[in-house]
């Protein structure tokens, strides 16, 4: 017999991921803004590398929030039916919930790859001056 305190031990997990998703977009956010003023200022080649980077890590972390978002609203929907003593359908839900933690995590893992090719493109820039 599946309780509530099963999805419950989730939240605190899943929560911890969206505010870390939101950071690293603010952060991104803030990258973009700052590379716009350098592109009108300098108008250097490799800012277009940059920019793809950017554009694909935006894509990324806006489906990490998207999986994360849905994978709260299940596992609260699994809370909800398992207060209803639904036990089949609240286990579902917490599987639903589970896989879409989990994809969000492989996103997650992408974009931290991407972000680390950006930053090697960025260094490598350095090394001509």
């Amino acid at each position: 017999m599946m309780k509530i305190t099963t999805p419950a031990l989730l939240f605190p997990a899943i929560s911890l991921l969206l505010l870390a998703y939101t950071n690293r977009f603010l952060v991104l956010a803030q990258l973009i803004r700052t590379l716009y003023r350098q592109l009108h200022e300098t108008k250097e080649h490799h800012m277009k590398e940059q920019i793809l980077h950017l554009r694909k890590r935006i894509r990324l972390i806006r489906w990490m929030q998207s999986m994360g978002v849905l994978a709260f609203i299940s596992c609260t929907l699994s809370m909800g039916v398992l207060l209803l003593e639904w036990e089949i359908i609240g286990g579902w839900l917490l599987g639903a919930s589970l896989l879409l933690l989990f994809i969000s995590l492989v996103i997650s893992l992408i974009e931290i790859h991407i972000s680390g090719t950006a930053l090697s493109i960025q260094l490598n820039n350095l090394e001509e001056f």
